[in-house]
């Protein structure tokens, strides 16, 4: 999730059942890394969420700007 009135720099709220983890973008060239976790998530969760962002990051990037107007 990606809020329009969230603050820089450029990165995106991931939500699940009981928790929330935030990722910093590092646009426009990535890695996406971990700011902050409230709730329950593992290490191989985790991991496999920044992989995605990773993988996604162009487009997020592209989104927040579009959003935000620059990272």
């Amino acid at each position: 999730m990606i809020y329009p009135n969230d603050h820089r720099p450029a990165h995106v709220h991931v939500t699940v059942a009981d928790g929330e983890a935030v990722f910093i973008l590092n646009c426009p060239d990535g890695p996406p890394e971990l700011r902050e976790i409230y709730g329950h998530f593992n290490r191989r969760k985790l991991s496999r969420i920044q992989n995605d962002l990773a993988t996604h990051l162009f487009a997020l990037c592209q989104k927040w700007s579009e959003i935000h107007d620059r990272y």
